[in-house]
């Protein structure tokens, strides 16, 4: 399958010495982080220890050794990024008012740190895509659908590097979605899906009656194409599905093409709604209020819930006679402080809209039973909803 390409600006450059020769690369960084100030050459015999102080310290450690020793190293930095600091049960307990906003923010700082931590390992990659090291797998279909072809030697951290030849086993393998008729194909920085639990309210919802008059349905941020897959096999005459990210629209289309659904589903570039209007429109914008950390993140946290705002405003000038929207959300922004539910339905009433009603299921995915989770109360208490909106 051909691979498709996206335009990029040039990317900065990567400076660091060798062997007495000073030496550049492009920098690789899909959270768009500045390239390192400082780099050492590292190999083999550079110790675990020796390694994570260099990279609390802000100092990137270029592998030269055995690819897989990097990757044993790299678990050894996590596991040490991963110990509880000495004293940090002793702080002061938070407000209740504040506890749960407060800690969803201490542990995005943490992910962060761990993050900038973690990259600090990197790894050079030829004209190819090729990695020059010992016992080195071939990534060059990896990094080429991630990043498009090579433009000349690069350099990236070990861990984004796994991440995009994980995407690309993701990709190839797909994911069965029993509602979309046939496995989805997540691209590179595109969110999966995973959580299996939205999908089916969208396979389960009683179709709006105006879809037997106009048979015309939306799909709002598709994403991988997963929700105009599924209103296809529930018949729906046609589905435009929308997005601006260019990925994942190639994504979407790629699914689309995939599953046979081409006459049925459109894929099309649009600031959230295409022209004209549908007896139904769907939306599963993300679901928390915060600043994503990288691109695929954009599928997770929206800042000041902007996505859903504009969604919700300019849903009733997209709706046909009688037609309906629906909104996937899930409550944890609630549970973690926020957004609350009186804000959600502010919302409604501001944009012209009434609850014909409201669908809810429970998470099934592992972190919602996991109680060493720093956000595991907010998890166990989520629910997912399906909201049945129309014109007030």
């Amino acid at each position: 399958m051909p691979v498709e390409t996206h335009a990029v600006d040039a990317p900065p450059l990567l400076h660091w010495t060798e062997r007495g020769a000073e030496r550049t690369a492009a920098w690789r960084s899909e959270r768009a982080a500045p390239p390192p100030a400082r780099v050492v050459v590292a190999d083999d015999r550079t110790t675990a220890d020796h390694a994570y102080g260099l990279a609390c310290q802000g100092t990137a450690l270029l592998w030269r050794g055995d690819f897989q020793n990097a990757r044993q190293l790299l678990i050894a930095l996590a596991s040490r990024a991963d110990r509880r600091p000495r004293g940090s049960g002793k702080s002061a307990a938070p407000s209740p008012a504040r506890a749960p906003a407060e800690a969803f923010h201490l542990h995005r700082q943490a992910q962060a740190q761990r993050a900038r931590t973690l990259g600090m390992l990197l790894v050079q990659l030829d004209e190819s895509y090729r990695i020059p090291l010992r016992r080195a797998p071939d990534v060059r279909q990896a990094c080429t659908e991630a990043w498009g072809p090579p433009q000349g030697t690069c350099v990236a951290s070990l861990r984004e590097l796994l991440g995009v030849i994980g995407a690309h086993e993701w990709r190839a393998k797909g994911i069965e979605i029993a509602a979309a008729g046939g496995r989805i194909h997540p691209h590179y920085g595109v969110f999966a899906p995973i959580r299996s639990e939205y999908v089916d309210l969208v396979a389960r919802a009683p179709l709006p009656a105006a879809l037997s008059t106009d048979g015309t349905a939306f799909d709002i941020g598709t994403g991988t194409g997963v929700l105009a897959a599924v209103l296809a096999r529930r018949r729906v005459a046609r589905v435009v599905a929308t997005d601006v990210d260019p990925r994942a629209l190639a994504c979407a289309r790629d699914n689309v093409e995939r599953l046979g659904l081409g006459r049925q589903v459109t894929v099309v570039a649009a600031d959230l709604f295409p022209e004209g209007r549908a007896a139904l429109v769907v939306c599963n914008p993300p679901w928390v209020p915060a600043r994503p950390g990288t691109p695929v993140e954009r599928g997770i946290f929206d800042p000041e819930s902007a996505m859903l705002r504009a969604f919700l405003a300019g849903l009733r000038a997209h709706l046909a006679p009688a037609g309906e929207g629906w909104l996937v959300l899930s409550d944890l922004a609630e549970h973690l402080g926020l957004r609350s539910r009186a804000e959600l339905l502010a919302l409604f009433d501001a944009a012209g809209l009434q609850v014909v009603e409201r669908i809810d299921t429970r998470p099934t995915h592992p972190k919602a039973a996991d109680a060493t989770d720093p956000l595991h109360a907010a998890r166990a208490a989520e629910t997912t909803s399906l909201w049945r909106l129309a014109a007030r």
